[in-house]
């Protein structure tokens, strides 16, 4: 039980205002205070005290005098608009100003409206609890004493509010009051008998149980195995492993192999010892420790040989869908050809190229040679558009210019009238046919005084180039880059061959193509040149370009205008790479960011374990080879290029330059400028860096002063290949000439104390000199080789002495002379040797 004890602390709410004691202005507090006792089990009680703070709203009233009015009348009691209306409207207005009149009004009109919309709930309750059908009778259980005394407080304090305005309740609305405080009881007693279910809680299973509900969830979904399942059944195949170990009986393991493992996976997998593993491999010729990496079919050789059953699987499915499928003939549209620029060097590729672009690109390059690839596009008089690739015509390019023929629909083969077929012109020819793409000729300089077209027509036979002229299909035009002559007709043929192609491409679909070159340019980052082959590119999209990815920050065409979108068979630099991918490399846009990670790590880790791969011992006989030939000499290199293609051709170079005695060993080669790491790298391993087209920042130069690391620039690579041939060539041991001097003949033989045994001779041909090298023969046979320790004429000391002269001479430690022995006196020149 609980009693209650209430007071008020304000006595009487009409008290005039007056000051306490300490003189301060206050206002009587509305705090209505109370003593509850809860009594507990055993006999426990405890006295809780209870506050109810109220806020006290005063208004005129009827007869113009200050009233307490609630703060928010209840919308079913209603009366407290109505009641603020009748005050207003009860106010006189006779000494009241104009603006007072009009606030009046004003106020007067929101009354009114709060008093309708006050009406229309009232009635709308009403009607609502009309129509709410009798409950039915029940047995009311036993009324708790706490709620009924609390439910007196609620309603003595929802009711002292409107004692104040005896207008505010009208008597018709207690009864609406009574009907809510019985439903509201109702629902309390049938919350308590029944407790309702949680929103979102499945119902109990209901009804007839089949077979079809047994194994389906209540959404109609196959039912989950559970978890208790899934252990029970784990425990039960370890204890029958258990007992097959047990019994001695060998445990046949399906083991997952991927394309490369190391040696402690694979033995983890099969449950067998990695010693056991590594004897294995040592039977089958592979030399291997625990942590190295072996390839897919030795992987499947070793499971073969433990008694196991192998399930080879490849990550390369995470590259599965990139790109699109085969284009329906109904979405293909035409597009511009790519005419790639082929010949040998210097023979006016770049400046044909400026001829056709009315531009000078050629007096850009170091040289006058092209040291990258170069993509442009050229708009024709007839509004028709050709896209131009431009490769190096230098031997080190040979890579980069493939690269260029698989990725063209034209080759233009530039042949120098005066200079006529060279080698890399027959190479661009065999790079042409592998790509199977047609060729048209451009026999350039016509206009010099030794041009002779005939005979470049003629030279290309030999090739299996047969020209038009000569009763073949392969197209030649004369031309000349300098007197712009002919470039009508090259036009012409060109645009001829690509309407027999028919090229065409969807430009709805998924954007496709490949990277023509790569570099990093400071404040830009990583920018590569890419040739749209299929689709349309645009701002925004989220592209994987070989082991790197990247979303498009901006496209800039050829002439370095910004563009939103890029069409097939169009050439284009991006920004917005994370790294810089490698020329060559295919450009593909996927649908987020997490696909392409996906694909950019897969590519990554293959690089690496193909790297780590590379780099392993071997068989048995591969390595006992190497100890017998020895350990070849390096020089150790690090290269950084501005581009791709560069750094790309200078390791060919190098590669080239290689004998088995000395190579250059290349460290690391990256695109982008020299800093310190590349020094440090340098000076632990005793190499030096080469810089083609870039410079090391303030920080690598200084590293590089201190630590005494030799950092070498470079514009051209010809000079490049030149000061390397030089450096390997310096390491090469030189070549060990002998010259022969002449011969004595020893014609007696003194004993000399503190000396030795000294040979008195005859010099019989040539001369001997003194510090020579020194053979003795005896009956023909060279017993001993040495060098001349003394050479004298009678009792001096002489630095040669001639034909028909004797002489006296001895050897260093070596006294084993006699009368008619042979002395071969010769010289040992190093002559230094050259790759």
């Amino acid at each position: 039980m609980s009693e209650t004890k209430d007071k008020t602390t304000g006595d009487d709410d009409k008290k005039p205002l007056r000051l306490s004691r300490p003189g301060k202005l206050e206002l009587k507090k509305t705090v209505e205070t109370g003593q509850v006792k809860q009594s507990f089990s055993h006999g426990r009680s405890k006295m809780v005290t209870v506050e109810v703070r109220k806020k006290r709203t005063y208004a005129p009233d009827s007869g113009g005098k200050m009233a307490v009015v609630s703060d928010h009348p209840d919308p079913l009691t209603g009366g407290g608009a109505q009641a603020e209306v009748e005050a207003i409207e009860a106010q006189d207005d006779s000494n009241l100003t104009k603006q007072e009149r009009e606030t009046r009004a004003k106020a007067l009109v929101d009354a009114r409206e709060r008093a309708e919309e006050e009406a229309r709930l009232v009635e709308e309750e009403a009607a609502r609890l009309a129509a709410m059908p009798e409950p039915e009778p029940e047995p009311e259980p036993e009324p708790e004493p706490e709620p009924e005394v609390k439910a007196e407080a609620e309603v003595k304090d929802k009711t002292k509010a409107p004692e104040a305005d005896p207008k505010a309740a009208p008597p018709a609305e207690d009864e609406a009051r009574t009907k809510r405080s019985a439903s509201k009881r109702k629902e309390k007693e049938d919350s308590r008998k029944t407790p309702s279910r949680p929103r979102g809680e499945k119902r109990r299973r209901s009804g007839k149980l089949t077979i079809s509900s047994a194994l389906s969830n209540g959404d109609g979904e196959e039912r989950q195995r559970s978890l208790a399942s899934v252990k029970r059944s784990r425990e039960k195949e370890k204890q029958q492993q258990q007992q097959a170990r047990a019994a001695g009986k060998k445990i046949v393991r399906a083991v997952v192999v991927p394309e490369t493992i190391t040696v402690q996976e694979l033995a983890n997998r099969m449950a067998e010892r990695g010693v056991d593993v590594i004897r294995e491999l040592m039977k089958l010729g592979v030399m291997a420790t625990i942590n190295q990496l072996i390839d897919a079919d030795t992987a499947e050789l070793v499971v073969t040989e433990f008694g196991h059953t192998i399930q080879r699987v490849t990550e390369g499915d995470v590259e599965l869908g990139l790109g699109g499928g085969v284009d329906e003939d109904a979405n293909l549209t035409s597009r511009a050809p790519v005419v790639t620029v082929m010949g040998h060097v210097d023979h006016g590729k770049t400046s044909l190229l400026d001829a056709l672009r009315a531009t000078d690109i050629a007096s850009g390059e170091a040289g006058g040679i092209t040291q990258h690839i170069g993509a442009y596009q050229v708009k024709m008089a007839s509004g028709d558009r050709i896209t131009f690739i431009d490769t190096p015509g230098h031997a080190a390019f040979t890579d980069m210019r493939a690269r260029g023929a698989r990725v063209t629909d034209i080759v233009v083969l530039v042949v120098a009238a005066d200079d006529s077929v060279m080698p890399q012109t027959i190479e661009a020819i065999h790079h042409a046919k592998a790509a199977e793409v047609p060729i048209i000729v451009a026999i350039n300089k016509c206009d010099k005084p030794d041009a002779d077209a005939t005979r470049v027509r003629t030279e290309l036979l030999q090739h299996e180039v047969v020209v038009e002229e000569m009763g073949g299909d392969v197209l030649t035009v004369e031309v000349s880059a300098k007197e712009r002559t002919g470039l009508d007709k090259l036009e012409e043929a060109i645009l001829l061959q690509a309407e027999l192609l028919d090229l065409k491409a969807n430009p709805a679909r998924v954007a496709e193509g490949v990277v023509i070159e790569a570099k990093v340019v400071q404040g830009r980052g990583s920018v590569a040149t890419v040739l749209v082959q299929h689709g349309t590119l645009r701002l925004g999209d989220i592209f994987v370009a070989g082991g790197e990815w990247g979303r498009v920050r901006a496209l800039i065409d050829d002439h370095g205008n910004n563009v939103e979108t890029v069409e097939p068979g169009t050439p284009v630099e991006i920004l917005g790479l994370n790294g810089t991918p490698d020329a060559g490399d295919e450009v593909v846009v996927v649908e987020d960011e997490t696909r392409a990670r996906e694909v950019t790590e897969y590519r990554q880790h293959k690089k690496r374990e193909l790297k780590t791969a590379s780099t392993a011992r071997g068989t048995l006989e591969q390595m006992f080879e190497r100890i017998q030939e020895g350990v070849a000499q390096e020089l150790p290199v690090v290269i950084k290029a501005d581009v791709h293609g560069s750094l790309e051709a200078i390791q060919a170079a190098f590669s080239k330059l290689a004998t088995d005695e000395v190579k250059a060993r290349v460290l690391h080669g990256a695109v982008g400028g020299i800093n310190e790491s590349d020094v440090v790298l340098a000076q632990a391993s005793g190499g030096f860096i080469i810089g083609f087209n870039v410079r090391a920042n303030a920080q690598a130069r200084d590293l590089a002063k201190r630590d005494g690391v030799d950092i070498r620039y470079y514009s051209i690579i010809y000079d490049v290949t030149d000061d390397m041939h030089k450096a390997l060539s310096g390491m090469l041991a030189p070549t060990i000439k002998e010259n022969l001097l002449g011969y004595a003949q020893i014609r007696e033989v003194f004993a000399v104390s503190k000396v030795g045994k000294v040979a008195g001779c005859m010099v019989t041909e040539g001369m001997v000199r003194r510090g020579a090298k020194v053979r003795l023969v005896r009956d023909d046979v060279v017993i001993h080789e040495g060098d001349l320790s003394q050479l004298k004429r009678f009792k001096d000391d002489a630095k040669e002495v001639k034909e028909g002269m004797e002489c006296g001479m001895s050897f260093a430690n070596y006294d084993d002379i006699k009368e008619g022995d042979m002395i071969e006196c010769f010289e040992i020149e190093e002559v230094a040797r050259e790759l």
